[in-house]
Parts: structure tokens; C-alpha cells; sequence
């Protein structure tokens, strides 16, 4: 027999197939990022093509994407169906340039952390990263927040 994606799994199946604890699917379902339905025996199902939806929040997870930005991509994607390809290529575009955005922060960090270490300031006067504008520069000399 040929699986479908509009297959309906039991909760314990998503567990098992996704490794995502039963509690976790509540959570998501309550969060509006994963739908069921009920059998007449009042039983939670999901269709199949809801472990792609869960492969996507445990991937989002480990890349430090928070579930509000999840939920705001799922909202262009069907709940009635399994997403075609360009659907996911959206969602894919959409989170590169979300990722290239944190990469972009992350190294004018860097830069200047590195140049804040390597300045030797201690009244921080040109630092940036933790005296933004030299707020400080009133309060004395040297390192003031040390004393």
C-alpha cells in the first residue's frame, strides 16, 4: 500500500515517526503551527503531510528561529494539504534572507567586540558596544562601571 501525504496519523505515530514529544504537538497545535482532527472515537489524527510542518519547527529550532516566526511563515502555507514545492521554496526564501539578517548583525558584533577588546580604552570612551555615544564620559575616569 502506497503512503499518502493526506494520511491520517495517530499521535502516538508523529511521536514515534518525529521523535517530538506528545506534549510538544499539543503545544504546537495550540500555537496554530500543526493541525489535527478528531475520529468519531474522539481520537487526535494528523494528516501525514503534517511531519514536514514538524521536520520545519525542529529544524527552525536548531537554527535559533523562534516560533513566531514559524507561525508567521506557516501562515502562507495550506492546512488542507501537503505544500507543494513552491510553497516550501517560499519558506525557504523567506528564512534565508532572515538568516542573512542575523549573520549581517552577528559579524558588526563581532567587529566591534574585536575592536573594543584590542582598543584598550578604559574609560571607554570610543567603545561602541557597552558606552554607545560615551553616555559615560561624566562619571569620571577609567573604568567607571568597575568602581
Amino acid at each position: 500500500m502506497h503512503a499518502s501525504p493526506d494520511d491520517l496519523l495517530t499521535i502516538g505515530e508523529v511521536t514515534r515517526r518525529t521523535g517530538v514529544p506528545a506534549s510538544a504537538l499539543h503545544f504546537y497545535e495550540r500555537k496554530g503551527l500543526i493541525f489535527s482532527e478528531r475520529t468519531i472515537g474522539n481520537q487526535r489524527v494528523f494528516s501525514r503531510h503534517t511531519l514536514r510542518r514538524i521536520a520545519l519547527i525542529i529544524v527552525a529550532k536548531r537554527l535559533h528561529i523562534p516560533l513566531s516566526d514559524v507561525a508567521e511563515v506557516f501562515v502562507d502555507l495550506p492546512t488542507d494539504r501537503a505544500p507543494a514545492h513552491k510553497d516550501w521554496q517560499r519558506v525557504s526564501r523567506r528564512w534565508k534572507k532572515q538568516l542573512e539578517e542575523r549573520r549581517r548583525v552577528i559579524e558588526i558584533l563581532e567587529r566591534e567586540l574585536t575592536g573594543c577588546i584590542g582598543c584598550g580604552c578604559l574609560s571607554m570612551k570610543a567603545c561602541l558596544l557597552l558606552n554607545p555615544d560615551d553616555t559615560l564620559r561624566g562619571r569620571g575616569l577609567g573604568p567607571v562601571r568597575l568602581q
